[in-house]
């Protein structure tokens, strides 16, 4: 499986063995080849809206992977990071701007990658909380 825009958040989640993870990373990063395809062409079709909540599932099984408790919490910042990414994204999307796109999705998977690998570093987890 080759992946384009998302290659450190798929090799995270595939190192973890985070299946749900991998799997919506997958998705989006096939979403965001044809929302790439259509900027390219300056389509306004429905890939290029399609993106969007993608990215929204995205963040949303990464939350689950690495816990609510370390995402609203130690994670913050790592989350914050991500929305900013994302909202980069959107903009780009929004503007039909292929440049800002690429350079805005290498932010984002970067930003998203870094927010696994960090809350699965986390030494030891406090007692319940575990990861999906």
């Amino acid at each position: 499986m080759k992946v384009t825009f998302l290659p450190l958040t798929v090799d995270a989640a595939r190192q973890l063995g985070a299946r749900p993870l991998l799997d919506q990373a997958v998705r989006t990063d096939r979403a965001a080849a044809e929302c790439w395809t259509a900027l390219l062409a300056g389509c306004g079709t429905a890939a290029r809206r399609d993106l969007g909540p993608q990215l929204r599932r995205l963040s949303e099984a990464t939350s689950m992977q690495v816990g609510s408790r370390w995402w609203f919490a130690d994670g913050a910042g790592h989350r914050k990071r991500v929305a900013g990414a994302q909202e980069n994204l959107e903009e780009a999307i929004a503007d039909g701007d292929g440049q800002e796109f690429a350079l805005a999705f290498v932010g984002y998977d970067h930003a998203m990658a870094s927010a696994v690998v960090c809350a699965n570093s986390v030494p030891a987890r406090k007692v319940g909380e575990h990861r999906a």
